[in-house]
């Protein structure tokens, strides 16, 4: 089955299972969307990530987080730059989610990093999503 967009469909299946309260997470795996693994992991919005090697395709598996009495550490995910509507930001321009409160993922051409890291770093790129 091909699927037009896996980033979407990436962050659909953690909010899903952030809201059914499940422990894991699977989904097929690629380099960006590890990368996007690896952000939330830095900023402690998932406890960890492991790729599992599969036919044909890697499995990425993500470990959520939750706080006491399964209190959501994602309250919430938004996917912005579209397949049929790209959304960029110059390094002037990048946004602040929730007034600094949440995490803003970009893709610049050095990488798939946070808001905080390419405002240090001087360089705009894709905004791809929304994490808070």
């Amino acid at each position: 089955m091909s699927m037009n967009d896996p980033i979407a469909d990436m962050l659909t299946r953690v909010r899903n299972a952030n809201s059914a309260g499940h422990d894991t997470v699977q989904m097929p795996s690629s380099k960006k969307l590890v990368e996007i693994a690896r952000i939330m992991k830095e900023e402690g919005y998932i406890d960890s990530y492991d790729i599992q090697p599969n036919e044909p395709r890697d499995i990425l598996a993500i470990t959520l987080k939750y706080g006491e009495k399964k209190a959501r550490t994602i309250r919430g995910l938004k996917r912005i730059s579209k397949p049929g509507l790209r959304i960029y930001a110059g390094k002037d321009e990048l946004p602040r989610v929730l007034g600094g409160l949440g995490t803003a993922i970009i893709s610049t051409s050095s990488g798939v990093m946070t808001d905080r890291d390419a405002r240090k770093a001087g360089v705009g790129g894709e905004v791809i999503a929304y994490i808070w």
